[in-house]
């Protein structure tokens, strides 16, 4: 699978995953011209060290491509985060398939097993009596998981905590020290 975020790139630069995206996926390379940066603003000469020159350039300059920077970052990160869960939501579905087919199996096993222990009891109590017997073995299982599925649930909390303590540590992240 191709990643649409490939991390920082030299100015000028396409990645290559946004050069030839997938199948189906929106070109956002296309919508810039070839040879500029994905920030919009013309590609910010370098000093010998490898640092941008911003000698001559204003504050306002800056900070508006810095904000422009960060705007492509979040849109990057989104659309890395909508690739990563369409393609953990596939892999969840068809393991929820498996589980499906399991259980459909399995609850024909039973079915087989229950009617096999009915045969057998009813040589020595009855036809009757022997599906009434089966009858409440399969009514004290489903009493017995039942009671340990509600406790379960009650379990579950339905608050993501580390996500709202992360995003609530973000606004002073932003924040100037």
């Amino acid at each position: 699978m191709t990643n649409p975020y490939s991390g920082a790139t030299p100015s000028g630069a396409t990645p290559q995953s946004y050069a030839e995206p997938a199948a189906g996926a929106q070109n956002y390379a296309a919508d810039y011209p070839a040879g500029q940066p994905y920030s919009g603003a013309p590609a910010m000469p370098t000093t010998e060290t490898g640092r941008p020159d911003v000698e001559g350039t204003s504050v306002g300059d800056l900070i508006g491509e810095v904000t422009r920077d960060l705007s492509t970052l979040m849109r990057q990160e989104l659309e890395l985060a909508k690739v990563e869960m369409k393609a953990e939501a596939k892999k969840a579905g068809q393991g929820a398939g498996m589980f499906g087919a399991a259980g459909f199996a399995g609850y024909m096993t039973l079915l087989f097993l229950s009617i096999a222990l009915w045969w057998a009891l009813s040589h020595l109590v009855g036809h009757s009596w022997s599906a009434l017997i089966v009858a409440v073995i399969w009514g004290v299982i489903a009493a017995v998981t039942f009671v340990m599925g509600r406790k379960k649930f009650r379990e579950v909390n339905p608050k993501p905590e580390r996500t709202v303590d992360t995003l609530q540590q973000v606004p002073g992240a932003l924040k100037p020290n």
